[in-house]
């Protein structure tokens, strides 16, 4: 049966949670989508690889408009992932290999097609459908312009006008991402009571947590005041890092505090905690650092690291940051390099440019934060992938949880060139055909064989997304014959990380006095993680024993761009 899971009621603040994209990750009936018949078909390989649980990216009935984050039913799966009974079983089959489950969820916006939001545009103004929903009257003569002047996060402006029964312009609806999720109003207690009822209904399905979806966007602030405008090009200028009108408003905490008190009512039910993670991309680390005070969210992604280049005092700097403002609230740091919405981390690492710079108070200069454009020029893939086994060496050994975004523990790098016809991400057409978007990085797993479909889908019925055709060598398959392989690197420090009693939840100590470009710290008892982010060759010390290195270190040498773990 595997663990019981009474066994840590603290088993989140240590956790490697494994980020299943349901559409891209095992394709069980070879439709060419993912379904959760192949998630429970790849339960061994998640076990096998060392995780603790697995959360899994909307899997709710859904047209698919932004790859399930658009739901018409919080309580359904989408048929052509599977059905509700298949659902269950996955967590039945996940709870018996000791994994645990989190799912998401999607509590700013739903999709236009969600029943409400029809019932809503049927209904006249004024009335309790669209007092659900954030409609209003528009601006000028004719209520021709928009309410206000936010932009939406996808391109475009956040208002979309509606059209009256009888054909004539009607009130302006807001949706803070596509035209097709339109944004919930969370001042009407019918909201709130529909979402603690949504949290339930998959709480008592033994469901372990939650990722909520843009946790710092519920609450607008009052009276929907206008951005602030760039004086030059009289454009809103959307700071959504630091917050807006519509992000990080003081009043979502009180939201946060509410669904807290939901997961606490389930303390007695004997299957230990009931857990959230926030997605909130809010900076600095201490206003990030709200959320997961002790009466709201458990966990929250520490964007500031994935945003963080490859340097290392930037990522000194981070944790640092990190580690401060998580212990002020008491919770544990929660670690990420990667998720469906950035771009692969082996190609960020691969570029000139790999990130933002980060001082001693906090991020100096945005550079690409992983979501939408890398910067121009080529890739170093070579490159990218040895900074990527190093850096995966760093994350995992760093005090708290962490995240892994599937396909990662493969090396696979960001699909660049998908032809234009087949991009599926709403950011492709909301910003005119100039931004790409993220289905770079959501391109379906290779798991077997030497050429596309790699072991998803047929060749009648290919993926949904095409895969390179040099990705032979990454398949499962390849590296399952590879003991130095990007996988087989993952499951070894998997595996010490769980034997290590140094590692996970705790603090660290630095290691002073080291060469320019090598960061190293200990942790109790006796463990040391080195990075070498220099161009020089560094010699460990000679007591020192290797547990787990990103390259060779068999001479005793750590070298550019190399991560070591040693017992000392």
């Amino acid at each position: 049966m595997g663990m019981s899971f009474n066994d840590d009621p603290q088993w989140w603040r240590s956790a490697v949670v494994y980020q299943v994209y349901p559409r891209s990750f095992a394709d069980a009936d070879g439709d060419g989508t993912g379904d959760v018949r192949g998630m429970i078909d790849k339960l061994d390989y998640l076990a096998e690889l060392g995780v603790d649980a697995i959360w899994v990216s909307p899997w709710y009935a859904s047209p698919l408009a932004d790859g399930g984050y658009d739901v018409s039913d919080y309580r359904d799966i989408l048929p052509e992932f599977g059905t509700l009974a298949e659902a269950d079983a996955f967590v039945e089959q996940a709870h018996a290999r000791g994994l645990r489950v989190l799912i998401d969820l999607v509590p700013n916006h739903s999709s236009d097609e969600h029943p409400w939001f029809q019932q809503a545009l049927a209904a006249a103004p004024g009335s309790a459908e669209r007092e659900l929903y954030l409609f209003r009257d528009g601006q000028g003569p004719d209520g021709d312009e928009p309410p206000n002047n936010w932009p939406a996060m996808f391109g475009g402006g956040a208002w979309e006008r509606t059209t009256n029964p009888d054909g004539t312009p009607g009130q302006w609806y807001l949706h803070l991402f596509d035209i097709k999720q339109p944004d919930w109003n969370w001042e009407n207690p019918a909201v709130a009571d529909e979402f603690d009822d949504i949290l339930r209904f998959w709480f008592d399905r033994g469901i372990d947590g939650f990722r909520i979806d843009v946790a710092n966007s519920m609450a607008k602030a009052p009276g929907l005041p206008d951005c602030a405008v760039d004086p030059e090009t009289g454009e809103p200028v959307a700071m959504v890092l630091t917050g807006t009108p519509y992000m990080n408003q003081p009043h979502v905490h009180d939201i946060l505090r509410r669904w807290r008190t939901v997961a606490d009512s389930y303390a007695d039910s004997g299957l230990g905690p009931r857990v959230y993670v926030s997605e909130a991309w809010v900076t600095p680390a201490e206003e990030l650092a709200k959320y997961i005070r002790p009466d709201e969210l458990h966990t929250t992604f520490n964007f500031d690291a994935l945003m963080c280049e490859w340097t290392a005092a930037s990522q000194r700097n981070v944790i640092d940051l990190t580690l401060a403002s998580t212990a002020a609230v008491g919770a544990p740091p929660t670690w990420v390099l990667a998720n469906h919405d950035t771009t692969r981390v082996v190609t960020r690492y691969g570029r000139s440019i790999t990130g933002a710079r980060f001082t001693p108070t906090g991020i100096d200069h945005e550079a690409f934060a992983g979501i939408g454009a890398v910067p121009a020029g080529a890739t170093d893939v070579a490159l990218g992938r040895k900074r990527a086994r190093a850096a995966v060496l760093l994350e995992l050994a760093l005090p708290g949880g962490a995240y892994v975004y599937q396909g990662d523990e493969l090396g696979l790098e960001e699909v660049e060139d998908i032809p234009e016809e087949l991009l599926q991400d709403p950011t492709w057409e909301r910003s005119g055909h100039t931004i790409r978007g993220r289905d770079g990085c959501r391109v379906p797993m290779p798991w077997s064989g030497t050429q596309p479909p790699y072991g998803f889908g047929t060749a009648e019925t290919p993926p949904w997304l095409p895969q390179p055709t040099d990705w032979s060598g990454l398949t499962v398959e390849a590296q399952n014959r590879d003991p130095n392989s990007h996988l087989a690197l993952y499951r070894t420090a998997l595996a010490e990380r769980r034997a290590n009693p140094a590692l996970g939840d705790g603090g660290l100590s630095w290691v002073e006095g080291l060469p320019e470009g090598v960061l190293a710290f200990d942790r109790e008892p006796g463990f040391r993680c080195v990075v070498n982010f220099g161009p020089e060759p560094y010699s460990l010390p000679e007591d020192a024993e290797a547990l787990v290195a990103s390259g060779d270190v068999s001479a005793g040498v750590l070298g550019a761009d190399e991560a070591v773990w040693l017992r000392r």
